[in-house]
């Protein structure tokens, strides 16, 4: 081994080191199953201080005021993460939706109709039961208690109790629940504001223009909008609107949108000049390169969920659940219309509404079917959806003034969030029991390894077989095939077998699929594949000729081969095996031994799963 070829080896063992403690640290922070036992945790906690002496009332009551000059806000430390703390939280849930509108499911309509109508009825049917219940009494103004369900929880414990080969569930959760937080934050807004101070009020639509304007401009550096953010929370502060409600106003004018190949290549520049002299100020302006590369609404979705996970919203448990559950406060409460009404609207209305909602759609609309999507398993996500806890927590404290209503209504949404979970995941096992899902479509490589017709680099027999099926033509092929042949050296050592096939998505790219093989023919395929590559799409008959005799084949045995049309059937098949799979057309679709990977595509990602399946 040369020199260079150690060094190069000794930087990418350095770099996977790094990289793979970095990974660890960061599925921990991001783990929605940690995130959700965080909450459980805080809100045991909270439970047993508020059972023991009278500290947990005495702690939060305390007021904490904060004042500059003429400006001055006057809140206990509950108001504080009531209102300030909790706008973070629903800063965050608002870029949920503004991506989600922009770039996810919800901007395809055919793709939102079902989770739309699933939320819908989970936000309608709730609040029926509710005022079936409690309607007439004083807790009927507690009805938007019911309508929410907690994302962080319901995630979590979805990982926990769901089913293992249903992908979709967690996509289709997470799309209901972004539609469900929209009706939430106007119910909030609507029903649950007493007065309004106009001029406040215009005030922080002005602060929201600004940071519209901020957008249209370009701005992508995070301190113009934070020093607005304060503004427009301190305005809504005094309007009388419910102050956390700033945060999604904010988050959904956050720029958004996918990076762009432009910036991407600048960075690389960049880093490119970096190496070359690495200075501090080469080193601040590549930093800088690489955040502006980012769109803030995505920079700031990676950068918030281990604070609000873990610290935001295990506040808000710890000091919103501590409710006293001396006997007479429970025999209160079992006796409250109150606590049954949030107990049943959250768990027997939520059940009811997303059901009935999805089991519409899917009765009038069969293109929305999806596999794993079938009602048992709609079924245990509408009860799973009755963990309300955060938002109905805290309408249960905006709408109850009486201390003992309110905590009827808490030990009613801390109730419905067990029988939810449990009830949940009765149904999931049911569900598994009585109508088992199938193999995941696609989550299989749909045929051994042909070593006689397959394009192969390596060594048939390799532990590790690595099958990618792509688009020549697909705009980003050439970032995939370098990370390709960044793991070169485990193909030429006989770790990996590299088998490529075809994914073709119109005229040029079977062109150039044919022509791929033709140039496998005669045994002079990778320099001919990145040439084609580079070509961005581009490919047309002319270059291929051109690209065929700059790279020293025979341009006439290839063109006659081309012609023949005789690898067509191999092509076509090779597509139609992975027809589907992927919103993209022509983006890859990549097998481990077998099984689909799934995630982002670079040399440290498949490394590392390389030898995590040989460990």
């Amino acid at each position: 081994m040369s020199r260079t070829v150690a060094d190069l080896s000794d930087r990418r063992e350095s770099v996977d080191w790094y990289l793979r403690r970095r990974a660890r640290l960061l599925s921990i922070q991001t783990n929605e199953t940690y995130a959700a036992l965080a909450l459980a945790a805080a809100t045991l906690i909270a439970l047993v201080w508020a059972n023991t002496g009278h500290s947990y009332h005495a702690f939060w009551d305390t007021p904490a005021s904060l004042a500059l000059g003429p400006f001055s806000v006057e809140l206990t430390l509950h108001g504080w993460v009531d209102e300030g703390l909790m706008a973070v939280f629903f800063f965050m849930v608002g870029l949920d939706v503004r991506r989600d509108l922009t770039l996810g499911e919800l901007r395809l309509p055919g793709r939102a109709l079902l989770p739309a109508a699933a939320a819908v009825g989970g936000l309608v049917v709730p609040v029926l039961v509710f005022l079936a219940i409690a309607g007439g009494t004083e807790g009927s103004h507690a009805w938007g208690a019911v309508i929410s369900t907690d994302t962080a929880f319901a995630i979590g414990m979805l990982a926990l109790v769901g089913p293992r080969r249903a992908p979709r569930l967690r996509l289709f959760l997470l799309t209901f629940a972004v539609i469900d937080d929209i009706g939430a934050l106007l119910v909030l807004a609507v029903f649950y504001t007493s007065s309004l101070d106009l001029v406040a009020l215009a005030l922080a639509v002005a602060g929201l223009a600004g940071v519209w304007l901020l957008a249209r401009r370009g701005v992508w550096r995070s301190p113009p909008y934070l020093v607005l953010g304060i503004a427009i929370w301190y305005a809504l502060y005094r309007s009388g609107v419910h102050a956390t409600l700033a945060g999604v106003l904010i988050a959904l004018l956050m720029p958004v949108y996918n990076v762009r190949r432009d910036d991407a290549n600048g960075a690389v520049e960049v880093a490119a000049l970096y190496r070359q002299a690495p200075t501090p100020t080469a080193a601040m302006i590549l930093r800088e390169i690489l955040a502006y590369a980012i769109p803030l609404n995505q920079r700031l979705s990676t950068v918030l969920p281990p604070y609000v996970n873990y610290i935001v919203v295990p506040l808000f448990a710890l000091a919103n659940a501590g409710v006293e559950l001396s006997g007479e406060a429970v025999r209160a409460a079992a006796s409250s219309r109150i606590t049954w009404a949030v107990i049943l609207g959250l768990v027997l209305g939520k059940l009811l509404g997303v059901t009935v909602g999805a089991a519409v759609v899917l009765r009038l609309v069969p293109g929305s079917r999806l596999p794993g999507l079938d009602l048992p398993r709609i079924m245990g996500l509408g009860a799973l959806s009755g963990m309300g806890f955060t938002i109905s927590l805290l309408v249960a404290g905006i709408a109850l003034e009486d201390e003992a209503a309110s905590d009827q209504a808490r030990i009613g949404v801390l109730s419905a969030s067990l029988l939810a979970l449990a009830l949940a995941a009765t149904i999931f096992r049911l569900g598994d029991w009585l109508r088992p899902l199938p193999e995941g479509v696609g989550e299989t490589l749909p045929r051994p390894v042909d070593t006689e017709r397959d394009i192969l680099f390596g060594t048939p027999g390799a532990p590790s077989v690595l099958v990618n099926y792509a688009d020549v033509t697909y705009e980003d092929r050439w970032r995939l095939v370098e990370a390709l042949w960044a793991i070169e050296p485990m193909i030429t050592s006989g770790e990996v077998l590299l088998v490529m096939r075809h994914r073709v998505t119109g005229s040029d790219s079977l062109l150039a699929a044919l022509a791929l093989e033709a140039a496998y023919a005669q045994r002079q395929w990778t320099s001919f594949h990145d040439s084609l590559a580079a070509l961005r799409g581009e490919v047309t008959e002319e270059r291929i000729t051109q690209t065929a005799r700059e790279e020293g084949l025979d341009v006439d045995a290839l063109l006659e081969r081309v012609a023949s049309a005789v690898d067509e059937p191999k092509v076509l098949r090779e597509t139609l095996e992975v027809d589907g799979l992927t919103e993209e057309e022509g983006a890859p679709v990549v097998y481990l031994n077998g099984k689909r990977l799934h995630g982002v595509f670079n040399r440290w990602t498949l490394t590392e799963a390389i030898r995590g399946e040989g460990s």
